[in-house]
């Protein structure tokens, strides 16, 4: 056993300085420096222009130079979604998605109007009535026969309406669907990966961030979809009205024939129906590919700049594609070649960008490099190797607290605090190491435990820390603080005020203390990371002689050292003391003669370990307070169960297990105004399996089966879940 001369050495060496290198990406995309497409325009204008430009393009009549502008930036901005779709890693780098395709497709609504109105007004004028581009599709691609047109228009519509929208939408309904309901599982995996140390606040934060991004992003798509939809419905009636109201026009207002006004404005129609479905079935495309493949920050308009500018090459292609365009035949070259050259302009300093940031990525990752080799290697690789099971350091200014010769030092009742700890929980804590950093804050100290930080704190030598129990504000001057441990509001004292704060009832304690009591429930939290081989064997050999015969009949023939290593973790996991380490062998002799599952071995000893149990939770009253589970929950976790034989698992469905979370916070709450903190009782078979939800968000609440009430203990039933 540790003896407690053992205890903590002190090392006045400063922590080493931690080596800062450039960030080096793993793959994937990485957010380079230099300005982005918003920057070399005033995005927010141009797209509020935009959006006016859409409604005017319904109301206001248009010239036909104007609406083949606007056909060709339709046509553009469809091919840019595909392309950009085409490139991004997953679909949160395109999370505007939603808004793109409400804007696009209201764009193409607006053209609609604009060009049924010009067909209208000006069919009977010629096949140019509705400008160049309307007129091109209609003459070119269908070759002036409005029945193939008419076909052609036809399957556009079905594959778009039938095929690609409708299977987008259901994909896109039943990812948001499955995303809403694994949100609660998936919240609490990051709640105990935080809560295990496995990742920090800082990354727990950003991935529930992500994960409510993209339950949004799923969300949204779900009803975009409907955009689609409803726009293939739309150029249905949009054809079916101008074909009609055309040869109505055109025989009773311009005195055309029958057979020259169906020609004519079938030939119109069904031009602008092509100019319209087209980017519309490229856009459900590109839909589709993305819900198959997440919510977004800022305006609507800077995510959808930025993001459609960040891929070079997809504006590259889309403008190269845009001057072939241009240069087709019977299609007016202008707008598609003067857009190609302006979106090859931009693809131009977009690609510039990159590169620079490539090559200063590349540049901080040599120097990096350069400075990891630069470092003289001052120690053995043994020595780098060792590893301080528990370390406090310390600040300069907290440095008295070790060195002083008062008599309340750290040290001293860091030594009180291990010997109260034995006979607490049953072993040994291992010796705690205690080194100033001096790149810490003069006033700070950090926790570690196997390397890792487990807490910090602040904590003013010479001063006491203040608490009102009752939660009021405190009436003394000082200075307003934090209580490192539990997080309550707190105020550092000076000295002479402490007859005073002891007078009006508060709780004052001194900086040692403080850290002392940290470092405590720290301890209590890790004791099953604390607990290793090399102790559970001390545990073992520092028995008495008469307990001998137990631990060689045990140890190893019914049980290896690792398993009975589990099991302390297991016990200790739950705050149960193993210092009646004979009574936890014996149950374990007793369990291995019908299992070797180490949770069922541990379930057994908690059977054994009752009368500790009710001792250890019972309230002042000498009574034990129980909330017990409910006959449908114990119902609903015992089918929840599935699994053969002993190795069985919990798979109970997410929103079911949000109502068992919301029940147990309601009901613990209202206990907790009526000041009792009970113990909650399940059966036996389905009491780990309880307890390992209830850890996640109430790790506090003790879980007890009914077998381990003890026959003598007091109880008293104070509610039911």
């Amino acid at each position: 056993m540790t003896s407690d001369s053992n205890l903590p050495a002190t090392s006045t060496a400063p922590a080493a300085a931690p080596v800062t290198s450039g960030a080096v990406s793993g793959g994937g995309s990485t957010a380079l420096p230099g300005r982005s497409i918003t920057s070399y325009f005033r995005s927010d204008v141009m797209f509020a222009f935009g959006i006016i430009c859409i409604i005017m393009f319904m109301l206001v009549p248009m010239p036909t130079q104007i609406l083949d502008l606007g056909l060709a930036i339709s046509i553009t901005i469809s091919i840019m979604v595909l392309m950009t779709v085409l490139f991004i890693q997953n679909s949160l780098e395109l999370s505007s998605f939603p808004t793109i395709l409400l804007v696009t497709t209201s764009l193409r609504l607006g053209l609609n109007v604009a060009s049924t109105r010009l067909i209208l007004e000006n069919g009977s004028g010629g096949r140019d009535a509705a400008g160049k581009v309307i007129e091109a599709f209609g003459s070119f691609i269908i070759k002036d026969s409005y029945v193939i047109g008419a076909i052609v228009f036809a399957i556009l519509v079905i594959v778009n309406f039938v095929v690609i929208t409708k299977g987008s939408g259901r994909i896109a309904e039943v990812a948001a669907r499955f995303t809403l309901d694994a949100m609660p599982g998936k919240q609490m995996a990051i709640d105990s990966d935080m809560s295990a140390g496995l990742i920090s606040e800082e990354e727990a934060k950003d991935r529930r961030k992500k994960l409510e991004q993209e339950s949004t992003f799923y969300g949204a798509m779900d009803g975009a979809a409907k955009f689609v939809r409803g726009d293939a419905i739309a150029g249905l009636l949009i054809v079916f009205i101008n074909i009609i109201g055309g040869i109505v026009i055109g025989t009773v207002s311009n005195d055309m024939s029958l057979a020259d006004a169906a020609a004519t404005y079938t030939i119109l129609t069904i031009g602008d129906g092509l100019v319209s479905q087209i980017p519309a079935l490229v856009v459900s495309v590109a839909a589709g590919l993305l819900v198959s493949k997440a919510g977004v920050e800022g305006s609507a308009e800077a995510a959808l700049f930025d993001q459609l500018g960040k891929y070079p090459r997809a504006l590259a292609m889309s403008s190269g594609l845009m001057i072939m365009l241009g240069l087709v035949p019977a299609i007016p070259p202008v707008p598609f070649i003067s857009i190609g050259i302006a979106i090859g302009v931009m693809a131009y300093f977009s690609l510039k960008r990159e590169q620079s940031g490539t090559i200063e990525n590349v540049e901080q990752q040599a120097a990096g490099e350069a400075a990891a080799q630069a470092t003289p290697a001052e120690e053995p690789i043994s020595k780098a190797l060792a590893m301080d099971t528990i370390r406090l350091e310390l600040g300069y200014g907290l440095l008295p607290l070790v060195q002083g010769e008062g008599g309340n030092k750290l040290t001293d009742q860091i030594k009180g605090l291990r010997r109260q700890l034995a006979e607490d929980m049953g072993y040994v804590l291992p010796a705690v190491r205690i080194q100033d950093n001096l790149q810490l804050p003069a006033n700070t100290y950090i926790m570690r435990i196997k390397e890792i930080k487990a807490g910090e704190g602040d904590v003013r030598p010479g001063m006491l820390m203040c608490m009102d129990p009752s939660g009021n504000p405190i009436t003394l001057p000082g200075e307003s603080t934090t209580e490192p441990t539990f997080g309550l509001p707190a105020m550092w004292l000076d000295e002479q005020y402490r007859e005073e704060a002891h007078f009006k009832g508060y709780t004052v304690v001194d900086a040692p203390t403080v850290i002392t009591t940290h470092l405590t429930e720290l301890i209590k939290d890790n004791m099953p990371d604390l607990l290793n081989y090399a102790e559970t064997q001390k545990l073992l050999d520092e028995m008495p002689r008469e307990y001998q015969k137990l631990v060689a009949d045990v140890v190893p023939g019914q049980i290896t050292i690792g398993g009975l290593q589990r099991i302390l973790q297991n016990l200790l996991g739950e705050r149960i003391s193993v210092r009646d380490l004979p009574s936890i062998l014996e149950g374990i002799s007793e369990a291995a003669a019908y299992t070797k599952n180490v949770g069922m071995i541990t379930e057994h000893v908690r059977t054994r370990l009752s009368r500790q149990l009710c001792d250890s939770y019972t309230g002042p009253s000498g009574v034990l307070s129980l909330v017990t589970l409910s006959p449908d929950w114990e119902q609903a976790f015992g089918e929840s169960l599935m699994g053969d034989g002993e190795e069985k698992q919990l798979a109970m469905p997410p929103t079911q297990l949000q109502d068992f979370i919301a029940a147990v916070r309601e009901k613990y709450d209202e206990m907790a105004t009526e000041g009792e903190i009970p113990v909650l009782l399940t059966s036996p078979m389905i009491r780990p399996y309880v307890r390992s939800v209830i850890e996640r968000f109430r790790p506090q609440t003790v879980v007890m089966s009914q077998n381990e009430i003890h026959p003598k203990a007091r109880i008293k039933t104070s509610g039911q879940v």
